[in-house]
């Protein structure tokens, strides 16, 4: 699955796209000024995610990406 096919399977599931995973990541400390927090690990994203939302792994890490800046993909 593409990237861009993760965010709108995630989009469809959730209701919610990369603006507002970012923005989620931020109030809860995850990311500071669009950046990935010091000591934040990919861990600590894919359990927030799966918890909070049943997302699966591969889904999670996709978030985890757009969050840590490997994809930037701002389309929802």
């Amino acid at each position: 699955m593409s990237f861009q096919g993760y965010l709108k399977t995630i989009k469809e599931k959730t209701g919610k796209g990369p603006a507002d995973f970012r923005a989620i990541a931020e109030e809860r400390g995850f990311t500071k000024g669009g950046e990935l927090a010091a000591g934040t690990k990919a861990g600590d994203i894919v359990k927030w995610l799966k918890d909070d939302f049943d997302l699966g792994h591969g889904h999670a890490m996709a978030i985890y990406a757009l969050l840590k800046g490997i994809k930037n993909e701002d389309s929802e």
